[in-house]
């Protein structure tokens, strides 16, 4: 699925609603919520802190699904095209990191 297919659902789902969007304050307040979400899963899955007998189990997926949502949300309400913005985004880390780290031998630039 392309990003700009991701924004339209969105947009379709949260249209049918007459509150619509959040505000952007409201929309970073559940996106660090969701992270938060993310970081009890992540932590429970890979460091020390179990989850007690009585909690469900949970899902990373779902979590960054999550997280997807709402920065698909505050992307929406403030007018972002995310595909353009990641486009932009990239070009910037491959011109400032290109030779940042050490490569893979099969992923050498040529020339």
């Amino acid at each position: 699925m392309l990003v700009r297919d991701m924004q339209q659902q969105v947009d379709d789902w949260i249209s049918q609603f007459e509150e619509g969007y959040w505000p952007p304050l409201a929309n970073l307040a559940r996106l660090i919520e969701e992270v938060g979400e993310l970081a009890r899963e992540l932590n429970h899955h890979f460091g020390p802190k179990t989850k007690k007998p009585t909690e469900a189990e949970g899902s990373i997926a779902e979590e960054l699904a999550d997280c997807l949502f709402v920065l698909v949300c505050m992307a929406n309400s403030l007018d972002i095209d995310l595909e353009a913005a990641f486009s932009e985004m990239m070009d910037k880390y491959r011109r400032r990191d290109a030779r940042r780290w050490k490569r893979k031998p099969s992923h050498e630039p040529e020339g």
